[in-house]
């Protein structure tokens, strides 16, 4: 349980790190933009470089908490890659989402707004409608109580990438 805490805590140190070129008024871009700068590397290769680490993590952290057989783990690794391939297309939209809203920060318009709220409702829409239709994949594969804790730590994750990522963003004006 100790490691679960350290990797979620890693997660959610990095999840500002998703957000820094996405906020409009955070400081830390500017000083992770000058570094880029002075390094030579560019942001887009550094936020692949954040999301594998991130993702071999929260990987770590699944197959920790999960507790499962040999028999399970194999059966069940084949149908989280699959689902995490479609989670990681839903947080492109958001991401794009975020991107949308830094652009029109500070002079957003009605309908701008509007567009921006349908589209996030659509982004949830779709990850409920994800969540579902790979209940009964991941069913086939382990019992109940550990689909139930999977989606348990999912839930988990996602809170706290939320809570980090809702800190950096400021209300609309």
């Amino acid at each position: 349980m100790k490691t679960i805490s350290l990797v979620l805590l890693a997660l959610a140190i990095g999840a500002p790190a998703w957000a820094d070129e996405a906020t409009p008024s955070n400081p830390n871009a500017q000083v992770v933009n000058q570094t880029q700068s002075a390094t030579g590397s560019a942001p887009a290769d550094n936020m692949d470089l954040l999301r594998a680490k991130l993702k071999a993590d929260k990987k770590l952290v699944v197959g920790e908490a999960m507790g499962m057989t040999e028999k399970e783990a194999a059966a069940f690794w084949p149908v989280y890659d699959l689902y995490q391939k479609d989670i990681t297309a839903l947080n492109d939209r958001t991401m794009t989402l975020l991107k949308d809203y830094v652009h029109n920060y500070g002079g957003m318009t009605d309908a701008s707004a509007k567009g921006m709220v349908d589209s996030f409702l659509k982004i949830e829409k779709d990850r409920i409608g994800l969540m579902q239709s790979y209940r009964p994949k991941f069913q086939k594969v382990l019992p109940e109580v550990k689909v139930a804790r999977y989606y348990q730590i999912e839930n988990k994750i996602r809170a706290v990438v939320n809570y980090e990522l809702a800190s950096e963003i400021p209300l609309a004006e």
